[in-house]
């Protein structure tokens, strides 16, 4: 039995602009995915996927894993969740040059299917290193962030882009600039996160965003000043030249909140936010947060907040449409083995 873990993450600026080109700053956060793979004697995979959603759902098949199961959650997200862990099996096939292996797959997570918290790109990294070791290949984190990417771009048509499965694999927080990706040093943000309970159809939002952009020039000039608040946020950062875990000062959580703002109105205006995730946004600022916009895709999902008080998950709780509220710790690791071996970084 091999066991992996890998974290989900916020977007701290930089969705959906990251699509083109723009840099995006994504911070992996302690609510991780856990895959267990047992190698079979034959081809088959089986998985079983109790808790890809908040209310959770099994999923379970064998041989074609074209089979759909009849669950009561939406039919585009068990498409989805079924397709990263084939396309994760694919990848570790590959990399293992094991075309016929067979595995009985195992999916846990504590992260929220389609809320724009990188559940999939979690059950990618995770399943992908669990599924190599268990074929007694190793790959880095960063070889698995790769081919996890490559597992994401094939199921989302190729519109993914490489942040969610970097920040995944890697931990902390990440720059990413189209195929340029690479670690940064971040304090220990005081993330809070609200969930209103949906979810938003990724390849939907994606494309509703492209049409834009190509029809007006002021959407692809939104798009770009997104990037410009990245940069300005990285700027603060590497000003602050804070250690990793160290806690910030609040001239700087005051700085990035503000650029948080910035960045979801954008979203806003880009058609990608919604009713309810604005109405978190606005009761996470009325809470005394430094700032807060929507995280991921949009549409639905979740908002995250940067406040070090109770302030902003009470005003959160009491929010009509507000399904959970939780605060979440910067992830300092990726992708992690949970069966005890030691990997090499």
């Amino acid at each position: 039995m091999t066991v992996s873990s890998a974290p989900g993450k916020v977007y701290l600026f930089g969705e959906h602009a990251v699509v083109y080109g723009e840099p995006a700053v994504p911070c992996a956060i302690e609510r991780r995915a856990t895959v267990t793979v047992d190698p079979r004697d034959d081809d088959v995979v089986r998985v079983v996927a109790e808790d890809l959603s908040l209310n959770g759902f099994a999923v379970e098949y064998s041989g074609s894993t074209d089979e759909h199961p009849d669950v009561d959650v939406p039919t585009p997200l068990v498409e989805a969740a079924m397709g990263y862990v084939d396309a994760a099996v694919d990848q570790a096939r590959d990399a293992a040059g094991a075309p016929d292996a067979g595995f009985d797959i195992t999916v846990e997570s504590e992260i929220p299917l389609g809320a724009g918290l990188g559940s999939s790109a979690a059950v990618v990294v995770a399943g992908i290193d669990a599924a190599t070791r268990a074929l007694d290949v190793e790959l880095s984190p960063r070889e698995i962030a790769d081919r996890a990417y490559q597992a994401e771009h094939e199921v989302q048509d190729g519109q993914a882009s490489r942040a969610d499965t970097f920040a995944s694999a890697m931990g902390g927080a990440v720059r990413v600039e189209g195929d340029d990706c690479q670690p940064i040093d971040a304090p220990s943000l005081p993330f809070v996160v609200g969930f209103d309970g949906g979810s938003g159809d990724t390849g939907k939002l994606v494309a509703g965003v492209r049409a834009l952009r190509d029809r007006y020039d002021f959407a692809a000039q939104t798009v770009e000043t997104i990037g410009d608040i990245v940069r300005e946020g990285e700027a603060l950062l590497a000003d602050a030249d804070a250690e990793a875990g160290a806690d910030p000062d609040e001239d700087l959580l005051e700085a990035l909140g503000e650029l948080m703002n910035f960045n979801h109105g954008l979203l806003e205006a880009l058609g990608v936010s919604s009713r309810s995730l604005d109405s978190l946004v606005w009761a996470a600022r009325s809470g005394d947060a430094y700032g807060a916009k929507l995280t991921g895709a949009g549409g639905g999902g979740c908002i995250v907040a940067l406040d070090p008080t109770p302030e902003t998950e009470t005003a959160l709780q009491y929010t009509p449409g507000c399904e959970d509220v939780f605060r979440a710790e910067l992830a300092t690791t990726g992708v992690r083995a949970e069966d005890g071996e030691v990997r090499d970084e």
